[in-house]
């Protein structure tokens, strides 16, 4: 199957559906997936996606639902709802994307739909709802598989095809103790295949990675791929099973930190929405252009400082932006791999000194090799060979620098606890704009001004 993009015919052609009866909607929408429909939403204004919800089939609109991106305000299309038509939605939901979508709206629109609903799955919300939502507890779903460990073999598939009813998937089965303790997974294939008279404390797997509900969604995700996990479950301080995150849930999370690190690294803050308007976008990238603004006065005082040279060597000005430019484009290459180092795992004294150690090498070697080009083009549009010496130690000497402030600087602020994907690009930024204008007029001063 070929991924779905939104394509202009196929826009027109729901336009047009929505412009007949519901029953001619209902066949078109049919024909698309939910997930292609909840794309589409983003291009349709908000009377016709409540039309559109409650003309599909309530297991199909559910769907549509929980694959809305948080920035299309699928709280918002719920809330809007006939209470009857919700009600059978949030049913249909999974606990931990009926959450997810819920916690979107005010506390008087939650206190609204959480009564409305069925008293076991309000309850299940509400507890789900406590949990921060970029925390294991805040995307785990409580919908799961659990046994007793002092269960035989024909008795525990029996509690299994009797949980299972209400489940989509499931893969693995926890098993407790009477308090709820976990005690270990054992899956279906063991179970089956055990002799009839086989025990479940004799099949339990009790070596088994879990993650405490208040870990940080991303180490959930490090876990999971660690170990090539299909699910994991959560449990509390007293190992009490509260629920499992599976393998879907890790996708949109990663999907998220990624979005969220490619923002930061920009300079523009994670609670910007992609979808927010001016204002939003203004205050949310406003600080960091004007602590930018400040380290820019700071590379140009550089310039001051040098103009006598500048203007006993007019040429020198427009080498050294292209010098300052590439060790920018330099600098953000490093940091770009060393904070996907750092979200990927928690790198020890001599992983981060060998981090450091290669970007240097990297920053020398292909500081020598641009510095190679810009001298011969130096050579052969103004003929001479000193200024191209120096546009080459210029070169060179500011890729080095992009390299290792690319790869140290993002690892010092890991260790003192400041994110390093937020506030390492401007940081680096003025180190390979200082040492872009500082090299170049530098060594002009030194080789080509004092020795003539």
């Amino acid at each position: 199957m070929q991924s779905f993009e939104i394509d202009k015919s196929d826009l027109q052609r729901i336009e047009t559906a929505l412009e007949g009866n519901d029953a001619e909607l209902e066949q078109v929408l049919l024909e698309y997936h939910a997930s292609e429909i909840a794309m589409l939403f983003g291009q349709l204004p908000q009377e016709a996606k409540e039309r559109i919800i409650n003309v599909l089939p309530t297991d199909i609109a559910s769907e549509v639902i929980a694959e809305m991106h948080e920035e299309q305000d699928a709280g918002e299309l719920l809330i809007g709802l006939d209470p009857e038509k919700r009600t059978e939605i949030i049913a249909e939901l999974d606990y931990d994307d009926a959450t997810d979508i819920i916690s979107q709206l005010d506390e008087e629109d939650q206190q609204e739909i959480l009564e409305d609903i069925n008293a076991e799955d309000a309850a299940s919300i509400r507890e789900l709802l406590k949990y921060d939502e970029d925390t294991a507890g805040g995307i785990m779903n409580s919908d799961l598989i659990k046994v007793n460990i002092k269960l035989d073999k024909k008795h525990a598939l029996d509690e299994i095809i009797r949980q299972s009813e209400e489940m989509e998937d499931f893969y693995t089965i926890y098993v407790v103790n009477d308090d709820n303790v976990m005690q270990g997974i054992v899956s279906v294939k063991s179970i089956l295949k055990a002799r009839a008279d086989a025990k479940l404390k004799d099949l339990v797997n009790r070596d088994f990675v879990y993650v405490k509900a208040d870990l940080d969604q991303e180490d959930v995700a490090g876990l999971i791929s660690q170990y090539n996990l299909t699910n994991i479950p959560v449990v509390d301080d007293d190992m009490k099973l509260l629920g499992r995150i599976t393998v879907d849930d890790i996708i949109d999370v990663m999907e998220e930190e990624s979005t969220e690190d490619i923002l930061k690294i920009s300079g523009v803050s994670e609670d910007e929405e992609l979808s927010g308007n001016w204002k939003e976008a203004v205050k949310s990238r406003l600080p960091w252009l004007v602590i930018n603004l400040g380290t820019a006065y700071l590379a140009a005082s550089i310039i001051r400082h040098f103009d006598s040279t500048v203007s006993k060597i007019p040429s020198i000005a427009a080498y050294m932006t292209i010098i300052a430019g590439m060790g920018g484009n330099a600098a953000t290459q490093a940091l770009a791999v060393t904070v996907r180092r750092i979200s990927l795992n928690d790198l020890s004294d001599k992983q981060a000194y060998n981090a450091v150690l290669k970007e240097f090498l990297v920053g020398l070697l292909n500081g020598a090799a641009n510095g190679l080009i810009v001298l011969g083009v130096a050579l052969f549009y103004d003929a001479d060979p000193m200024l191209g010496l120096v546009l080459f130690l210029a070169m060179t000497g500011n890729l080095v620098v992009a390299g290792l402030t690319g790869a140290s600087i993002p690892l010092v602020l890991k260790r003192v606890g400041i994110d390093p994907a937020v506030a390492s690009s401007i940081i680096i930024t003025t180190f390979t704009d200082c040492a872009g204008f500082l090299l170049p007029l530098w060594f002009a001063t030194q080789l080509l001004l004092h020795h003539k």
